[in-house]
């Protein structure tokens, strides 16, 4: 894949500021024409319905059975058209398509995802349907997210492990959802029907430009939420979940001010559920005994801000879906008959976006104008306790009016049957430009 856009844009940008440095020097040497300017009233820029922009990368993966680095090489585009049709109408539209030549089969492979589409109506003053596929997200916490109970399968292109990337770059629903809104407090109930009966992780679809209703409407949910703005610094809100796959499910999401710099919060849910690895079992149709019980589901943690930009994120994350000591002692004494489980187990938890074991740790730091204006610092580790596996990830990005720069480094480690130790790869690094339009 040829950059040569990289070294056009570099050449501009040398070009705009060689010009705009005579401007200044101009305008320095005639004080009346810079008075002149001051007092010009200068036109107001709308903001445009539309936001594009493609993205490039070039990386490396090291290979975790040869240790060998294989090169990776991605083209993302990525459109979103926001408009409002009238006073009362807005359409929405959000589309992402990347091509990738990874370090593993599929090659040159192109994925595209329908983020959202959808038709907003506002019914009255406090009064919102909108219909259509839409990313709804739900949660607080940072790292893990026991009450967005519609990201599983919604990835089809995982371009980072950022938690926001994943959050971001995943296709909606299909979906009728109804918010009422007062002063202090919201109502909005969400109804997604079932499109097709074959699941995503039976059948997996993975063709180009499929819309992949496997993946997000093969059964039927709703999602009843509810929040309440307590006072400035308390803000609860409740949900309640039920699908053809699942009993109800309770979910409650809190968060608080402490002081100008903390925030703390807390995001659980908990209701009668089968185990993940049973879960994992049924859905690609392999034989399991049902251990359904009443599990809970929890992640707390606090960011912390100081004044010159730098954001601190600890988290403690509880699965209660997780593997259990008896099914993990069980993998272990059995490592040859369990291989394959394990492996599809794996996978599976990929598309569910669920960690593996009950306990886990989340550390997320990010600085922004570190040392020089316009560059953002990144860092992210997740620790499984269980298994003592860890991810590790940096990036170092560089904002300018049009375009963004990113190196990116991440690292897995861990033993052969672990969370971060099963993957293919041992590290990897990514260098990648994006250019808005």
């Amino acid at each position: 894949m040829k950059f040569t856009l990289y070294g056009r844009a570099a050449l501009g940008m040398l070009t705009g500021l060689f010009l705009s440095c005579n401007v200044l020097a101009q305008q320095d040497a005639d004080l009346d024409a810079l008075k002149l300017a001051d007092q010009m009233t200068l036109p107001s820029e709308s903001p445009s319905n539309w936001r594009v922009f493609t993205e490039g990368a070039l990386g490396a993966a090291q290979q975790r059975a040869t240790g060998s680095f294989q090169p990776e090489q991605r083209l993302s585009f990525d459109v979103q058209y926001d408009n409002s049709l009238s006073h009362d109408w807005r359409f929405m539209f959000a589309d992402r398509m990347d091509v990738d030549n990874p370090a593993e089969p599929p090659y040159n492979h192109t994925i595209n995802t329908i983020k959202e589409t959808y038709l907003s109506w506002q019914a009255d003053s406090d009064l919102m349907i909108d219909v259509g596929r839409i990313n709804d997200r739900h949660g607080v916490a940072s790292g893990y997210n026991p009450t967005d109970f519609l990201k599983t399968d919604a990835v089809r292109s995982e371009v980072s492990v950022d938690p926001a990337s994943l959050k971001e770059n995943r296709q909606g629903s299909v979906m009728v959802r109804v918010q009422s809104l007062s002063e202090s407090s919201s109502t909005t109930l969400l109804y997604s029907p079932r499109i097709t009966n074959q699941s995503n992780s039976v059948n997996m679809n993975d063709s180009s430009f499929s819309p992949d209703f496997g993946a997000t409407n093969n059964q039927n949910r709703w999602i009843l939420s509810y929040s309440n703005k307590v006072t400035h610094e308390f803000n609860p809100q409740v949900l309640v979940y039920q699908s053809d796959q699942l009993p109800v499910q309770l979910g409650l999401n809190m968060t608080s001010l402490l002081g100008d710099s903390t925030v703390i919060y807390g995001e659980w849910s908990g209701g009668h559920s089968p185990s993940l690895l049973v879960q994992a079992q049924r859905q690609l149709g392999l034989p399991y005994d049902d251990d359904t019980t009443f599990h809970q589901r929890l992640a707390t943690g606090l960011t912390y801000t100081t004044t010159n930009k730098i954001a601190l994120t600890a988290e403690f994350d509880y699965n209660g879906n997780g593997l259990t000591q008896l099914q993990t002692a069980t993998i272990e004494r059995h490592v040859h008959a369990f291989t394959g489980l394990y492996g599809l187990y794996s996978a599976w938890l990929s598309g569910a976006q669920e960690p593996s074991d009950k306990e886990s740790a989340f550390f997320y730091l990010s600085w922004q104008d570190a040392l020089i204006n316009h560059l953002d610092l990144s860092a992210m580790q997740r620790w499984n306790i269980n298994d003592g596996s860890r991810l590790a990830w940096m990036e170092a990005r560089y904002h300018l009016t049009h375009s963004e720069f990113a190196l990116q480094w991440q690292r897995y480690s861990g033993s052969e049957f672990s969370e971060f130790g099963a993957t293919s790869q041992t590290q990897s690094w990514t260098l990648l430009g994006r250019f808005y339009f």
